[in-house]
This record gives structure tokens, sequence and C-alpha cells, in this order.
């Protein structure tokens, strides 16, 4: 299929996506709304974007960002740092501030993100919360929802401190967790024991519909700024809300116990924070029209996908099952070659820090590792699954999907 033909199968894909696209368009515009919203109530002004240093006391830029946060998240409070390197950081510093020796942290959707294995000790590390002596144990989905009775009984029969929650798939096959189903088992295991702290992983899963998991019972939830909150504009961060007493034990756990949120200077980051925010409705809306087109794109070429093109959206992850290593490697360097940087790169599966098997990945990001900007990722494992996600805007999407179809098809 030459560059010609391409061109036309996905203009004709996005004429059937256009009804799709308004219900993106809608959740759009909500979600600007709470947060312009949230800019007026916390009455947000240009000296808030001053920066402090050292200790970084009395940083009043940094105190109305929380602020922000916890209002668009309705919940207690929020810690918003750029001392979190990632996602992956914030939720190591949550569990290790939730958990002490001898208690059970519990995941009900199987298996967490690759990045987590060393941090939770299912791979040994001396610094894993199983060296700690946290123990540790999961249970599987079942046809892509909550295993519901073995959940109860589990909770019935172990004294369990946390159970986390992650919505999106990771590198699983599996469906991502909706909203209304987070909602449904907070409430089923609230009302066997109300006491267990439900922790959310809500990484790329932030205002791609109406409601937060904060919004349905969930005690605290943790997400990344280089992802789906930081609008493609914050250069790094994570963030952690939820629960006020819960949200002081993990602030000293990256801080110290006694100083906790009152320190860590901003270095001048509190404008882009807010500005990525202020852009995140619109970068979101961007990034799922791009996964919508892919998806339909790619179920008309033969391949299975998941979520189909005009399947409820959970996330702005796109899944593209290529069961061949080749296509998987050829799919993802076209997104690369379609990238605004490093277009050039010939991307090679290797090895990654908190990985088991070699991944692909193509990020030709302004923001390294940056998931909200274009970007294709997968391990090199069977049934070889192309990650899709993210695009600053639609136009550099689809541009960035015909790449990637003109290096998979030719």
């Amino acid at each position: 299929m030459d560059r010609e033909d391409i061109i036309k199968l996905v203009d004709s894909c996005e004429d059937k996506c256009l009804d799709e696209f308004k219900k993106i368009d809608k959740i759009c515009e909500y979600n600007s709304y709470k947060v312009l919203d949230s800019f007026h109530k916390n009455n947000l002004l240009e000296s808030h974007f001053n920066s402090t240093t050292g200790y970084g006391y009395n940083d009043m830029g940094r105190d109305i960002i929380e602020d922000i946060f916890k209002d668009i998240f309705k919940c207690e409070d929020a810690l918003v740092r750029s001392q979190f390197i990632s996602g992956s950081h914030a939720l190591t510093v949550c569990l290790f501030g939730l958990l002490r020796p001898n208690d059970i942290l519990l995941s009900i959707t199987g298996k967490p993100y690759d990045t987590l294995d060393e941090v939770i000790g299912i791979v040994d590390n001396d610094s894993s919360l199983k060296s700690y002596g946290v123990k540790y144990d999961q249970i599987e989905l079942v046809n892509d929802d909550f295993d519901y009775d073995k959940i109860e009984n589990y909770i019935k029969n172990h004294k369990v401190k946390v159970i986390e929650i992650q919505r999106s798939k990771g590198y699983s096959t599996r469906k991502s967790i909706s909203i209304e189903s987070l909602e449904k088992v907070i409430k089923f295991i609230k009302n066997i024991n109300r006491d267990i702290i439900i922790m959310i992983d809500n990484c790329y899963c932030e205002m791609v519909n109406k409601l937060e998991p904060t919004e349905v019972g969930a005690d605290i939830v943790v997400g990344s700024l280089i992802k789906n909150l930081g609008g493609g504009i914050a250069p790094n961060g994570a963030y952690i809300v939820g629960r006020k007493d819960l949200i002081k034990l993990c602030a000293e756990r990256l801080t110290l116990p006694g100083e906790g949120k009152d320190v860590g200077p901003t270095l001048g980051i509190n404008k882009q924070i807010l500005q990525g925010l202020y852009m995140a409705p619109s970068v979101i809306s961007s990034a799922l029209k791009t996964v919508i087109l892919t998806s339909k794109v790619m179920e008309e070429l033969g391949y299975d996908v998941e979520p189909k093109y005009n399947d409820d959206r959970v996330d702005i992850v796109q899944s593209i099952i290529f069961n061949d290593k080749d296509k998987l490697i050829n799919f993802t360097r076209g997104i690369q070659n379609g990238s605004a940087i490093d277009s050039s790169a010939i991307i090679e599966a290797s090895l990654m820090p908190g990985y088991l098997d070699k991944v692909i990945m193509a990020s030709g990001s302004f923001i390294q590792g940056s998931s909200i900007e274009l970007s294709c990722d997968g391990p090199i494992r069977e049934p070889y699954i192309a990650y899709m996600q993210g695009s600053l805007t639609y136009p550099y999407g689809k541009l960035g999907l015909i790449e990637a179809l003109n290096k998979l098809l030719n």
C-alpha cells in the first residue's frame, strides 16, 4: 500500500470516527470548566508563578497548586511535587508511606505494572517492601472484571491494610478499569471492611471521563505529570491526592517526618505545572482522538485492537495486537519517524530499568518519557502488543499514524 493509499484509508476512517470525536469534545469542555473554575475559586495570581529555593518554606504557588488539585479531585488534600521523578516513584512513595512491617498489600487487578516489581518485591530487591516485611498478594481479574468472590474471601480471612487498583492495563491484555467498575468494587470492599485503604494508580486515566476515583470513594489516588495532567508542558513531577491523614504520611515519606508538605522548593516549575493543567483537557482530547482513529484504521487492516474505536474510553492507551515481532518493531519505529524529536533515530528493543523483558519504545518527545506526547512502546514478548498513547494535537497524531503505517506496510 503506497503513501497515497494510506492517506485515503486514514481519511476514510476519520470520517467514521466523527461521532466519537464529538463525545470527546463534550468531555473536554466539561473538564476545561472544572480546571478554570478551580483557578477562579483559588484566586490564582501571576505572583503564584514565583520560585523558591533551598527548603522551599512559604511557597504560596506550591500551596495553591495543591489546593487546585484538591479541588479538581474533590478530596481533602493533595501532594503535587517536582521531586517526584515519575508516576512509579509517586506510587512507591505512597506505598512506603502507608505500609508497615507485617502489613498486607493486595492488588485486585493482577500484577501491577512492571516498574513496581522490584518496589513490591515480586522481583527480589533489598530495598523492596518485601525486604521490610510487607506482605503482598494479588487477585486476578476474571473476564476483565473484579473477582468479587475471591476478594470477599480474602478480606474476611486476612487483615489487609491497602488494596491497590491499577486502572490502566499496563503491559497486559486486559481491559482498563472504568470509573463505574471502580465505584462498584469500592462500595463492595467498604461494606466488608471500611478501614481498608483503597489506593488507585490513575496513570493515563485522568480527565478521560468526567469523574475521578476520589469522587467514587477511593481513599488515595496517584498519577504522573508527564502523562495526562501535565498537558505536555510540566517537565516532570507527579501527584498524590486523597484523605488528609494519608497525604500527610506520603508527604513525610517524600520529605521527612515533622516537615512533610511544608518543605520542597519549586525551583520555577509552578507556572509550567499550572499551564500544563490548564491545557490538559484539550491535550487529552487530542490524544483520545488520535487513538480512536488508530483503533479504527488498524481494525480495518485486520489487526486485533483494544479498545475498539467506538468503545467507551477509560485511558489514553490503545493496544494493537500484532502477533508478530517484526510488525511490532516496524510500527513502533514508524511512530518514532513521525515524532517531533529524534525522528531520524532507528530505535532498537533493549533492556530498560524496571522492566523484565526487552522493550521497544518510540518517544520523540519534548519531555523525556512523556506519555501524553505521541508515543508507542511494547515488550518484546508474545503476543507482541504495541501500546500507543498521546499526541499534543490531533493533527500531529494523525501524521504520526500515517508514518507508522508507511513503515509497517512498506
